[in-house]
């Protein structure tokens, strides 16, 4: 070897050679320095909050799910050439594998506006957002695997779509902990229970700490929706503190016994948040608090936008109390973003119902400050084909879709990435989902490399074996 050679071509040399093991072996004593901080932290108290690989853009994320799959070609990316061509087959090959039969393009039925001083395209769709677009981030070339909503929402949630994987919220649970001890890491307001139910949050082999904690689910109002059992009226808060130190002495000497035991212990520090919730979690559900003028700018005053409104409140207010990852979710058992046909009803009707609360949430979290410090991401499962199906609807595609981001970290009033001229396919910056997920973990001050846990004798991640971080996007 040329004992000339920089450093920095010999980490090229361990990377290539030997099948990578010396590049491994390399990462590896580099991490164990912050690994063996991030445990100390996490025996003490494992929700506490956890050192980040470097400097982060932002403290905590809110992911507005729109269950089903909106259409990226009649909201931020508008296609020009859909308008001159529909009704004609399209010019170009479809997938070897599609959900359903397709039938020729299909154009949009909406106009675009260029808003803002980015000026922007964004569909009549989002009269309120539009006024917002210049902080928002538009991704244009996001795009998965599945066409299928099942395999989708998993993809998108756990990075895989075939195997049981620990969600997007666990794994930054696992990796940051949490600011608030007397509230839940991870919550997810009105989730859904179709496609992947408990597995869109769940901890799958992570830490059972690192568990999302719904507040009901999407077929329950928003005003209904409260944790289970958060209040015992058999059982004052002294006499439950004695049953859980009585619980406690003895599993920890049972543990002093048997060694280590994760689920024991899991379990133990959920009995723990359950008895500090009791206090927390009603008062940061109590939206009476705010007022009437706040309530308004969420729609809570509108029959149409008073339950996604409350949603979004409600998210608001456990953002500003420490909690690190909040899921806001948008779906009923009858329309969602699903539009096989009758694409302008079923749209303009998600559309009208989460438009002026997403409007709202971005404008208070900007005048309380929290935008500054808050990553905001919007979108679904996958995008809508640029072909008709049905009664003037569109089919499912993974091939290419529309994401956007907004708050701490990114650039607003930005375009990134781009679809063909049709829509139908990503081709410019593309950003798979692995992209994606990598690029919220270093927003969030996390290297998506070296967030792994070890598990059935392999070390896991949310990006598993893939994963580039859009630095392009950065502000």
């Amino acid at each position: 070897m040329n004992h000339n050679c920089t450093l920095r071509q010999r980490r090229l040399l361990l990377k290539n050679s030997a099948v990578g093991f010396g590049h491994l072996a390399l990462m590896a004593m580099l991490g164990e320095e912050a690994k063996a901080e991030r445990k100390q932290v996490a025996s003490n108290n494992p929700l506490a909050p956890k050192p980040p690989h470097f400097p982060p853009r932002a403290k905590r994320i809110v992911f507005l799910f729109m269950k089903g799959g909106p259409s990226h070609v009649d909201t931020f990316d508008p296609k020009p050439m859909l308008t001159k061509y529909d009704g004609t087959p399209p010019p170009f090959d479809l997938p070897k594998v599609t959900f359903a039969k397709q039938g020729n393009l299909l154009k949009s039925p909406w106009k675009f506006h260029r808003r803002g001083q980015s000026g922007l395209p964004v569909s009549e769709l989002f009269p309120h957002l539009s006024k917002h677009i210049d902080d928002l981030c538009i991704l244009r070339s996001v795009h998965g695997t599945n066409p299928a909503h099942g395999g989708a929402l998993l993809k998108i949630h756990t990075g895989s779509d075939q195997f049981v994987r620990p969600s997007m919220g666990s794994w930054i649970t696992y990796g940051l902990g949490t600011e608030n001890q007397n509230l839940p890491a991870f919550i997810t307001i009105c989730p859904t229970l179709a496609h992947g139910g408990v597995n869109n949050w769940g901890t799958a082999f992570l830490p059972a700490y690192c568990q999302g904690t719904p507040i009901g689910n999407a077929s329950i109002p928003a005003a209904k929706a409260k944790v289970k059992h958060i209040q015992n009226d058999r059982i004052d808060l002294s006499l439950q503190r004695k049953q859980l130190d009585l619980i406690s002495s003895m599993n920890h000497d049972h543990l002093k016994t048997v060694g280590e035991n994760q689920s024991i212990e899991g379990r133990l520090n959920s009995f723990e948040l359950a008895y500090r919730m009791q206090s927390s979690m009603p008062e940061a559900q109590d939206i009476s608090q705010e007022t009437s003028a706040t309530q308004a700018m969420y729609g809570i005053d509108d029959a149409v936008t008073e339950d996604f409104g409350r949603q979004c409140l409600m998210a608001r207010r456990f953002l500003e109390r420490g909690v690190r990852y909040v899921q806001v979710t948008h779906s009923d058992s009858e329309v969602q973003w699903d539009q096989h046909s009758n694409l302008y009803q079923g749209h303009t009707k998600n559309a009208t119902e989460v438009d002026k609360p997403i409007a709202g949430f971005l404008q208070d979290l900007k005048q309380r400050g929290l935008l500054d410090d808050t990553l905001v991401l919007w979108g679904g499962e996958f995008g809508r084909t640029p072909t008709s199906q049905g009664t003037n609807g569109r089919d499912h595609n993974p091939h290419g879709f529309t994401m956007w981001m907004a708050g701490a970290g990114v650039k607003g009033g930005y375009a990134y990435g781009a679809t063909d001229d049709f829509g139908y396919y990503a081709i410019e910056n593309k950003m798979h989902v692995n992209d994606l997920h990598a690029t919220i973990l270093h927003i969030l001050g996390i290297d998506h490399e070296r967030l792994t846990y070890r598990y059935a004798s392999r070390d896991f991640r949310l990006t598993d074996l893939a994963g580039r971080v859009a630095k392009d996007i950065l502000a």
